[in-house]
């Protein structure tokens, strides 16, 4: 495995953990924002069907490639189209599983998107949710020396547009309230909430390279606190599974 695999295994760990479990035998899977498969392409090697929707076009084209090199082209299929005109491309009750992983932070809508994704999904399906954390991001920028990005992220809401701002943000972060009350509003019940990125993103990426055992007992530190409600404040990401 080279160093850049440990790195994202460290960072996915938790989060494909939480879909396996999930995921039944033979299921019907849409992935929001896909993009190149890395998702996609490890469900389609356990033998689901897998659906990514994706805006862009040379995305689609790589998660082709990435496919057919692991055998399981016809197991995946691409389409251009984003969270906004998801219905348009995807019919629905066609999913037992959805993929929304780093999506909502950058939709216009993030309710409408939800509510689209509850319509693509089958009764009692399954909507795994990655959304990037507030909290962690201003404890990120505030020790890089960037006060004032800091302080709007402290203030920001995910009411507002979700552009890339003069304070260097791109998106939205969002908080576990939030979020929980946009789940409800679409009529989602939350089943498990992951604490994800918790120390990843924290360590130096040449102490995961250099030192031995380090990358896998890293990602054994990250599923220790996976499920620790007092250090998701600290983790990059909130992995939510919630049920339809």
């Amino acid at each position: 495995m080279s160093a850049s695999e440990r790195r994202a295994a460290a960072r996915t760990a938790v989060v494909w953990e939480g879909l396996q479990e999930v995921l039944g035998s033979g299921s019907d899977v849409l992935d929001i924002g896909g993009g190149t498969g890395g998702f996609a392409v490890r469900a389609a090697e356990l033998g689901h069907r897998v659906t990514v929707v994706d805006p862009s076009p040379d995305a689609l084209a790589a998660l082709d490639r990435r496919a057919h090199e692991s055998g399981v082209a016809d197991r995946v299929t691409g389409t251009q189209g984003d969270a906004a005109d998801l219905l348009e491309v995807v019919p629905e009750d066609s999913a037992d599983v959805v993929l929304c992983h780093g999506v909502l932070e950058v939709v216009d809508d993030p309710a409408a998107a939800l509510d689209a994704i509850a319509r693509v999904l089958r009764p009692d399906g399954t909507l795994s949710l990655l959304v990037a954390q507030r909290h962690a991001a201003v404890v990120a920028r505030a020790m890089a020396g960037h006060f004032g990005q800091a302080r709007a992220l402290l203030e920001d809401d995910v009411s507002r547009a979700a552009p890339a701002s003069p304070a260097g943000r791109v998106g939205r972060r969002f908080t576990l309230d939030e979020v929980t009350a946009l789940l409800a509003g679409s009529g989602f019940t939350p089943r498990s909430v992951h604490a994800v990125r918790v120390f990843a993103d924290l360590v130096p990426g040449s102490l995961v390279d250099l030192e031995p055992g380090a990358a896998q007992a890293l990602v054994d530190l990250e599923h220790a606190v996976a499920e620790r409600p007092e250090y998701l404040p600290l983790a990059t990401q909130a992995h939510v599974l919630a049920r339809r």
